[in-house]
């Protein structure tokens, strides 16, 4: 058996191939907005943007350039655990294949970082949000897929992320660059994993962006843009 008793070692002889997706991701739209409240013209904003940009750690290797939104995930080691990801870990990349399943990811963790605040616990915290499209691209693993999806109560599991941060750790030493995965906030829908910076592409140069405006409590969450809305009880 595997590592962790969660799959077979050798379905990663057979359970490889290459694949592709346009995923949606969903970031905070804070950077622009932080920096303005700071300088009064255009060039004092780009100076402040270019000195913030020389304070940041490195950007990850790269075989092409990338837009900013693409490779930014892999420049920092967040403290926090995420499910493909042990906390302090460099980051990786999460897309969802449908734009309702990328805001649901969104609002959970709008709704985790509320119930992890004291300060914010009682409060309605309102935020902007930018989604846009990538292509991802290249070697991949589908959990959604045989023979992963024997294992999908370990994959799918609400809260514990043990059985995909060691696949994930497993399929980064053999090469494999992304992992489709079944999203436990939209059960059904598929996501994105991206191991591998080169394996993702901005689609159209990043005019599929649209900007979402999410409130956000400890009960529940909602994102708006225009007549579209979505909400989510917690």
């Amino acid at each position: 058996m595997s590592e962790d008793s969660t799959w077979d070692r050798a379905w990663f002889e057979t359970g490889v191939a290459p694949k592709s997706m346009l995923a949606w991701r969903g970031v905070e739209a804070q950077h622009v907005v932080s920096t303005m409240r700071l300088v009064d013209s255009r060039e004092e904003q780009d100076e402040l943007e270019l000195l913030l940009e020389q304070s940041k750690p490195f950007k990850p290797a790269m075989k092409v350039p990338k837009h900013y939104l693409i490779y930014t995930p892999f420049r920092y080691r967040p403290p926090h655990p995420s499910r493909f990801r042990r906390g302090g870990e460099l980051g990786i990349w999460y897309g969802a294949e449908e734009l309702y399943a990328a805001c649901a990811e969104v609002a959970y963790w709008r709704n985790r970082f509320i119930l992890d605040s004291a300060a914010l616990v009682k409060a309605e915290l309102l935020t902007e949000h930018t989604f846009f499209q990538a292509e991802v691209s290249g070697a991949a693993v589908d959990l959604m897929g045989q023979p992963w999806v024997e294992s999908r109560n370990v994959w799918t599991h609400g809260s514990d992320y043990t059985g995909t941060q060691t696949l994930a750790d497993s399929a980064r030493d053999r090469g494999v660059q992304w992992v489709c995965y079944e999203s436990v906030r939209a059960p059904g829908k598929r996501c994105a994993a991206v191991l591998s910076v080169d394996a993702l592409e901005m689609v159209d140069g990043g005019r599929t962006m649209q900007t979402w405006h999410c409130k956000a409590s400890k009960d529940a969450v909602m994102m708006v843009r225009g007549s579209e809305t979505h909400a989510w009880k917690f």
